[in-house]
C-alpha cells in the first residue's frame, strides 16, 4: 500500500507510468522481416503480429512459455433475477476445469497452452450493484493485486479469461457506466437469458448505473462499484503484464470490460493486448470498437473461459514461428527483388 493509506494509489501511480514498446527490438524484426522469403505484407497481419510481439517483449518475436489465466467470482447482482443458472455453478466449473473437462482444457491442450484457474472467495459474492458498491476500495485494490500473481511464475503470452455466473450483466453496467448508451445496447443473453430474465438484466444494469453514477468519472472507482472480484483481478494481471513486458489476448466480453477499466485510465494501457475474439454477445463489438481494437477471430463464441484467447495463441505461435523460422533470401539462395 502506498504512504497515503489508500489502496488505490499504487494503481494510479502505475497507470500513469506504464512503460512503452521497445523500438529496438522492434526496429530488428521490421528488418528481418524484409529478409525473409516471401513478398513484403504477403503474410498480413501475421508480421503485424509478429512485430508486436518484438515490441512488448524487447526481443525477437517467440511465445515459449503461453499461459491462460481464468479467474473465477461470483456476484450478489444474481440475486436480481439476471441468469437462469444459479452461482453454484461457477465453483462446479472451477472444478470441471480442474478435472480437464471444459473446452479451455481441450484448446489448451491442442495449442501447448499452460493453464491456471484461480477461485477469487466463490463462497463470497459481491455486493449486490443494484444497491451497494460491488467491493470496498481495500478489496477491489486487493484483488487486483492478486491477479498480478498470475504471471508470477513467468510467461511470455498471457491468455486471460474468466467464469462467473451474472458477469455479463456486470460488464454490461461496466460498459455503460464508461461509454453511455442505454442499457438495452450493453445487454446481451449472456448464458442464456431471455423473456423476463433478460428484462430484468436490463432493469439491473440501469438500476446499477444510475445509482453509482456521481462515482463513474473515475476508472477504479467505477470498477469497484460496477465490478467483481474476477474483473478486478483481470485488470490487475494486464497491468502487471506490461510492467513486466508480457503480451497479452483479451478473451470475450467480460474480459473486454475489465481492459476497458484500464484503458479509461490511461489511453496507452493496452497497447501491449490484443483482442482475441469477438463473441456472440452483441455488446461486445461495439466494447471493441471504443477500445479500438481489431480482433483476430470471429466464430460466434460466446463461452469465455478464455477460450477465444487461447484460440488465438495459436495463431500468434504462428506468428513467432514464421517469423523466426522462415530463411532469409540469403540463406535459402533464393534471388530477392532487385
Amino acid at each position: 500500500m502506498s504512504a497515503s493509506g489508500l489502496p488505490f494509489d499504487d494503481f494510479r501511480e502505475l497507470l500513469r507510468n506504464l512503460p512503452g514498446p521497445d523500438t529496438t527490438a522492434l526496429v530488428a524484426a521490421r528488418e528481418r522481416d524484409a529478409q525473409l522469403t516471401k513478398p513484403p505484407g504477403a503474410l498480413g497481419r501475421l508480421e503485424e503480429i509478429a512485430f508486436w510481439l518484438a515490441a512488448w517483449t524487447g526481443r525477437s518475436p517467440a511465445v515459449n512459455r503461453p499461459l491462460v489465466a481464468i479467474f473465477a467470482g461470483n456476484h450478489g447482482v444474481t440475486r436480481q433475477g439476471v441468469t437462469p443458472f444459479p452461482s453454484s455453478v461457477t465453483a462446479q466449473m472451477v472444478e470441471n476445469f480442474a478435472a480437464g473437462g471444459a473446452a479451455i482444457n481441450q484448446i489448451c491442450i491442442s495449442h501447448d497452452l499452460g493453464l491456471k484457474v484461480f477461485d477469487l472467495a466463490l463462497e463470497y459474492p459481491t455486493g449486490d450493484i443494484t444497491e451497494e458498491a460491488a467491493l470496498s476500495e481495500r478489496d477491489c485494490a486487493a484483488t487486483m493485486a492478486f491477479g498480478m500473481e498470475a504471471i508470477a511464475g513467468g510467461t511470455d503470452l498471457l491468455c486471460i479469461g474468466e467464469m462467473g455466473i451474472g458477469n455479463t450483466t456486470i460488464a454490461a453496467a461496466i460498459n455503460l457506466g464508461l461509454y453511455g448508451g442505454s442499457a438495452e445496447e450493453w445487454v446481451g443473453p449472456g448464458t442464456g437469458s431471455d423473456g423476463e430474465i433478460l428484462q430484468r438484466k436490463v432493469a439491473a444494469v440501469e438500476r446499477a448505473v444510475a445509482l453509482h453514477r456521481d462515482h463513474l468519472s473515475d476508472p477504479l472507482e467505477l470498477l469497484r462499484r460496477l465490478g467483481g472480484r474476477e474483473i478486478a483481478a483481470m485488470a490487475g494481471a494486464i497491468l502487471a503484464a506490461r510492467m513486466q513486458k508480457v503480451p497479452v489476448i483479451i478473451d470475450g466480453y467480460v474480459a473486454t470490460a475489465a481492459a476497458a477499466v484500464l484503458k479509461a485510465a490511461n489511453p496507452s494501457a493496452l497497447d501491449h493486448c490484443l483482442i482475441g475474439h469477438v463473441s456472440a454477445e452483441p455488446g461486445h463489438i461495439r466494447a471493441i470498437e471504443k477500445l479500438g481494437k481489431t480482433p483476430l477471430l470471429a466464430l460466434g463464441m460466446r463461452l469465455g473461459e478464455g477460450t477465444g484467447a487461447a484460440l488465438a495463441a495459436g495463431i500468434v505461435k504462428a506468428a513467432a514461428a514464421c517469423h523466426g523460422g522462415m530463411a532469409t533470401f540469403a540463406q535459402a539462395g533464393v534471388s530477392n527483388k532487385s
